[in-house]
Formats: structure tokens, C-alpha cells, sequence
């Protein structure tokens, strides 16, 4: 397949780099800065342009991943080609593609960081177009790169991102907040490790429900009021308080 990507960021740079992987060609990446759309244009032998004008027009696929709040201005902007126009986001419709006519999403199920190597064959990809015959040809291409793809509805793709977001990046802040309150008395991140690692590998095999403890749980208040008193931030002790009363409340 002939592909040109729209975006240089993490997730255009993974997804690039794993249809390249496979041989799809990927013919340009766009960026608005050129020294962005370089840095990736040359780990996958495609051409850098600054240009949206430059679109080659005749590619299969133009995927689109950009920052949510970018991609009117640029689908605007886009002159007519060929192929599929698809877009990577969690939460916005297939319809913000429009008037182009063939239309879709390829939503990866996925945290991504730049300098950290995944494997994209294990990662769920959620694909969805306007029609039965484009929503085929993106599970086609999303076959070449990952093993687990599924047709979603625009609806239930915002359900899940959603969900996305309560377990991957309201999670990872609680790490963040936690590094803080170790670092506040001089103790290594690392500690918990092992902690956080038996975490994630419960709820792989076991329903979230059956695998929470701690004092919220049991509403030890003595240990929770002690907590309290430990905490010398009003946000966090905002956060302790109403994540507290959540889990006592769906465990009563």
C-alpha cells in the first residue's frame, strides 16, 4: 500500500514505522515544521514536506494523526486526492473527515512515547469507515500491522477511549503523585515497583472489582485520617478523599 501520513508525533511516528515494517511505503509524512516531518521522513525512507499543498494525490491511504484540536484546520486545508482519508483519534467522529468521500479511523488502543519500542502486532487496533467497503480496506491495512483489529462504532470508540483514559492516564498520574510523595522524604520510585507490577498483573487475569484492597475498601478510618494528615497538598488530599469514598461506595 501506498500511504502518506499526516503528523509527526508519537503515534504517527510508531504506526509509520510499523507499515513500513511490512512494506507498505510510506510516501510523505507531513508536518508543519519541516525539521519534524524529517526526523521521521527518514525512518521510513518517505519524503518530508511543510506543504499540505505537496500532498502527493494518489496514494491508498492518508492517515491523519495529529492533535485532536488540529486536524479541522488541516482536513480543511487538504486538497482532493485518491485513496482512504483516515484519522487516529479516540474521541472524534469519522465525519470530521468530510466531504472527502472515503472516510475512516484506525484507532490504536495504546499509550505511546517516542523513544520507547512497542510492538505493534500486539496492539488492539479499532477501525470504523463510512462505508461496508472502506471499513474493509482499513481492517486490511490495519491487518499488516497488528494481529487484533476490530470494526467499532464511532460511539462505543468514544466509550472505550474514555475508559482509555480512567486506566491508562489518570493511572499513570497517581504514579506521578505517588513519585512525589516519595520524593518528599527522600525514598526511590523504585520501591514500589513490585507493587505496581502485581497491580497490573491481577486485573490480567481477574475482574478489577475482585482485585482492589487497601484501607478505603474496609473504610479503615483511623489509617485513612492518618494519610490525611500526611499530606501536605490540598489537591492531593482532595484526590485521596474522593477516590477513598469511590471505592467504599462500589464495595459496600
Amino acid at each position: 500500500m501506498d500511504v502518506v501520513i499526516i503528523g509527526s508525533g508519537n503515534v504517527a511516528t510508531h504506526m509509520s514505522m510499523a507499515l513500513k515494517e511490512v512494506d507498505n511505503s510510506i510516501v510523505q509524512v507531513y508536518s508543519r515544521t519541516l525539521d519534524n516531518a524529517e526526523l521521521l521522513a527518514r525512518k521510513v525512507d518517505a519524503e518530508p514536506i511543510n506543504d499540505i499543498d505537496a500532498i502527493y494525490r494518489n496514494a491508498d491511504f492518508y492517515i491523519f494523526s495529529v492533535k485532536d484540536d488540529a486536524l479541522p484546520d488541516i482536513v480543511s486545508k487538504m486538497p482532493p486526492t485518491t485513496g482512504v482519508w483516515a484519522h487516529t483519534a479516540g474521541s472524534i467522529p469519522v465525519s470530521i473527515l468530510f466531504p472527502h468521500k472515503r472516510i475512516g479511523v484506525i484507532y490504536p488502543l495504546q499509550t505511546f512515547t517516542r523513544k520507547r519500542e512497542v510492538n505493534f502486532q500486539d496492539i488492539p487496533l479499532f477501525v470504523e469507515g463510512e462505508s461496508d467497503e472502506t471499513t474493509a480496506l482499513l481492517k486490511t491495512l490495519a491487518e499488516t500491522i497488528s494481529q487484533y483489529v476490530y470494526i467499532l462504532s464511532g460511539k462505543k470508540r468514544c466509550f472505550l477511549h474514555l475508559a482509555a483514559v480512567f486506566a491508562c492516564n489518570f493511572t499513570n498520574h497517581m504514579y506521578t503523585l505517588a513519585s512525589e510523595i516519595m520524593g518528599e522524604e527522600d525514598l526511590p520510585f523504585h520501591l514500589l515497583n513490585p507493587l505496581i507490577t502485581e497491580t497490573v498483573a491481577k486485573v490480567a487475569v481477574m475482574d478489577p472489582y475482585e482485585a482492589q484492597t487497601g484501607p478505603a475498601i474496609r473504610y479503615d478510618e483511623k489509617v485513612m485520617q492518618k494519610h490525611m494528615e500526611l499530606l501536605n497538598d490540598s489537591m492531593k488530599k482532595d484526590i485521596y478523599s474522593l477516590l477513598s469514598r469511590s471505592i467504599h461506595k462500589t464495595h459496600q
